[in-house]
């Protein structure tokens, strides 16, 4: 990466000194936070306390005495009630001059001589004016402080006010995202990832946003060749393109990019002659009805896309000795409102990052494997229109009719020729990273994640309202920042690269900093589609963030019908979420707008990426309104994870989740339930006897809530599984869609064993789930041992 490595903000790496609050160094407990301990904030602290001493040594402010209760915090800050969220800059030392003020011994204390004077009527109107004025001011501080909280009182600095967060999403407006969507679309005929990449950095940079740099990674991409697949029909010699079109016809202007780009990336290439069987949607059902009855040996699968994994189907296929695949979307799956027939689209067979190195970051020293392909079977993408022609539809079925799913008639034999051209080369991949450093907890990150794109990967434009909605929001914040307020958490901004082709972008700056980011990320905000439709808020949430989104989006439901029941699951998704989610275990979030029949249909048709263009975009959303509501409602969400003193993370809802992925028929499943009542009853008490008592601020201590929150950082973490099959995700707490609330390698493994003479990959499943629960049970109990051990330390 060299020059133009992004690293991960902290004050050792940038070398810039964080301003923190006005502690007297000498005073200070060994135990004391760490973030507290750094010779940096000594220094700061000593210089401060010498300025201010050489400021109160004016006349008067050596009979200024603190009364007894002050000066016992002061004597013994382990033990008073200050918080990291109290510290405010060391440049001003406004703070304890207010808190002078506060004490009611300040008016007593406080007396200065008044000047002589040989006149005594003006001596006399002196005596009462002055204390009248006197008594006048300080009535008036005194009220005006009496409504505000004591800083020793309190563990915030203030940054955790809903008044002020509404103060910054205010200022999003629909025609600034609007004004950025347009100005990024311009740049998609880019064959150069750089020019994108510099376009961002250089917006960001002029905003204000800190330290912007490039993370760069030469990774193995699979591109579309000089010319588009085809498919033959052997019986006649007819070729076809992808979509439908024969290839004796010149491609129609304006699509032949998407003809190329109608593929399945890191497929295997060349060109394959063979049967095609019908394999429907690909599921154990399916394979094991087909393979009673055909010998599947080096055949081509006429594959339906949707309801699995497109990966875990892959490999079903593979193992049951396919040589082929043609992959379509069935119209029927589709709304009426979509005509998608000749649609072309692409999906990915890279289930993360560079294919060369993985596991590790794709920088000079790692090792890189020479694997062109992802899977041994030659996968082409083809539309709805070519399948009709391929199994010879007597004719087009019309919008009037009851959609008849598309299917090949058993006894009918269709034989075709398949050739596949991709090519792969190594490009460099960019992300854009910047951050807006925290105030009290500076290593503690909020990551937000947007994506570009570069015309050498994609035709489409779908990613500027990504990079559009992250920029818009950076602009908000930026004006608070730039009049002194700031998070307590940093917040880091990425926008990915290469996102389409397998996340890698997010992967490889994922796997370069993953020390950093396992101890020190805390949640995951993700903007990687969020105008797929116009018609429902659907928003994809960790459990233990559950109750957070379902609280933001009651309050910004639209004003055009009644507020709907908030639409939130724990379901696998697409985009650059998958690193932080199954890497990770980071807390994530992420809102978009949807078709409703779109989520009505089956899971995992998001897979297929179809050339989504400016125009479509701006038709779902003219006036960039549903722009505007995903930016505050992603901003609300960013700005409480990264100023509440304690994180807004439910561990209760977490073990309620797991709780409720147990509801099978499956056997064995009773096991599993004792060790999830273990569990609940775990976070119950967790949540209860030290989440409740830390949102008082009476009854915070700073020790206690960095403990507190280091258990709820962390707590997803627990239930990562090694043992998963394609496709699926690593974090057991994601279902594969809302219709399933069965941990899903449970739900596989069981369906599995009918392709299988034994059981014992279920046993497998079974084993690993409960290690997890279990593994998530003594996590919770060690945290309350340790919290128990510190309150008889200090009894």
């Amino acid at each position: 990466m060299g020059e133009n490595e992004a690293s991960l903000p902290s004050t050792s790496l940038q070398g810039k000194k964080m301003a923190y609050q006005k502690v007297n160094a000498d005073l200070r407990p060994s135990g004391h936070s760490q973030y507290l301990d750094s010779d940096d904030l000594q220094a700061t602290a000593l210089d401060l306390e010498w300025d201010m001493e050489k400021e109160l040594e004016e006349p008067g402010f050596d009979q200024f005495q603190l009364d007894s209760a002050e000066n016992q915090n002061l004597e013994h800050p382990e033990t008073s009630d200050l918080n990291l969220d109290s510290i405010q800059p060391a440049t001003s030392p406004k703070g304890r001059f207010q808190r002078l003020q506060e004490e009611s011994d300040y008016i007593t204390h406080y007396t200065r001589s008044a000047p002589k004077s040989n006149r005594c009527n003006f001596c006399h109107l002196l005596k009462i004016f002055c204390p009248a004025t006197i008594l006048f001011i300080f009535g008036i501080l005194i009220g005006y402080y009496a409504h505000k909280v004591c800083p020793s009182d309190s563990t915030t600095s203030g940054t955790n006010d809903p008044q002020l967060y509404q103060e910054i999403l205010q200022t999003i407006k629909a025609e600034d995202i609007k004004k950025y969507f347009r100005n990024f679309v311009q740049l998609y005929k880019s064959e150069d990832d750089m020019e994108i990449s510099k376009k961002i950095k250089a917006q960001w940079t002029v905003l204000g946003l800190e330290d912007v740099k490039f993370a760069n990674y030469s990774a193995l991409l699979d591109l579309p060749g000089p010319s588009s697949s085809t498919v033959t029909l052997s019986s006649s010699g007819q070729c076809f393109y992808p979509n439908g079109q024969p290839c004796n016809e010149e491609a129609i202007v304006g699509s032949s990019q998407d003809l190329l780009h109608s593929y399945a990336a890191y497929s295997a290439k060349g060109k394959l002659q063979a049967e095609v069987i019908d394999v429907s949607y690909g599921t154990a059902d399916d394979l094991k009805r087909i393979t009673r009855m055909k010998n599947v040996t080096n055949q081509i699968a006429l594959l339906k896309l949707g309801k699995l994994p497109l990966l875990y189907k892959i490999s079903l296929l593979e193992k049951a000795g396919f040589g082929g695949v043609l992959v379509y979307i069935d119209p029927c799956d589709l709304p009426k409102s979509k005509n998608l027939t000749s649609g072309t689209f692409m999906v990915t067979l890279n289930p993360g990052g560079d294919p060369s190195t993985p596991g590790h970051p794709s920088i000079d020293g790692s090792f890189r494997q020479s694997q062109a392909n992802l899977t041994s079977l030659i996968v082409q993408t083809v539309s709805a229109s070519l399948v009709e022609k391929l199994i010879s539809l007597p004719k087009p079925r019309t919008s009037h009719e009851v959609c008849s799913p598309l299917e090949l008639p058993y006894k009918e034999t269709r034989t075709v020729s398949v050739q596949v051209q991709t090519v792969t080369k190594f490009k460099t991949i960019t992300n854009v990273v910047g951050y807006v450093t925290g105030l009290t907890s500076p290593d503690r990150y909020i990551i937000v994640g947007s994506r570009h794109q570069a015309g050498y990967t994609y035709h489409g434009q779908e990613w500027a309202s990504s990079t559009a909605i992250i920029t818009a929001f950076i602009q908000a914040l930026m004006l608070r920042v730039k009049k002194g307020w700031r998070p307590d958490r940093t917040i880091v901004f990425c926008s990915w690269g290469g996102t389409i082709l397998g996340n890698i972008g997010s992967y490889e700056w994922g796997e370069n900093f993953k020390s950093v980011l396992q101890k020190n990320a805390v949640a995951y905000v993700s903007l990687h589609s969020p105008i797929r439709g116009n018609s429902s808020l659907y928003s994809v949430a960790s459990p233990s963030l559950q109750q957070l989104v379902i609280e933001k989006s009651k309050f910004n439901c639209t004003r055009r019908a009644p507020c709907p029941k908030p639409n939130v699951s724990c379901v696998q998704i697409q985009g650059d979420a998958d690193y932080f989610i199954n890497h990770l275990g980071v807390p994530t979030v992420q809102f978009a707008y949807e078709d409703l029949h779109s989520l009505q249909g089956p899971s995992f048709l998001s897979e297929a990426i179809f050339p989504v263009h400016a125009t479509k975009t701006e038709e779902m959303d003219p006036f960039f309104n549903l722009h505007e509501a995903i930016t505050k409602l992603s901003g609300e969400v960013i700005l409480q994870v990264a100023n509440e003193p304690v994180l807004p993370f439910s561990a209760l809802d977490t073990a309620l989740a797991v709780q409720n992925s147990l509801k099978g028929d499956e056997p064995s499943v009773l096991q599993l339930l004792a060790v999830a009542s273990h569990l609940r009853d775990s976070a119950e008490f967790f949540q209860s006897d030290e989440m409740r008592p830390a949102n008082d601020p009476k009854e915070r201590a700073p020790v206690r809530i960095r403990m507190l929150n280091d258990i709820l950082q962390d707590m997803e973490k627990s239930f990562l599984v090694q043992r998963v099959p394609r496709g699926f995700y690593r974090n057991i707490l994601y279902h594969l869609d809302e219709k399933t609330s069965r941990f899903s390698i449970l739900a596989e493994a069981w369906e599995r064993c009918k392709l299988l003479t034994s059981n014992e990959t279920f046993h497998e499943a079974l084993s690993d789930v409960w290690n997890t629960i279990n593994s998530a049970q003594v996590y919770f109990k060690a945290g309350l041992d340790v919290f128990e051990s510190v309150l008889v330390e200090k009894n």
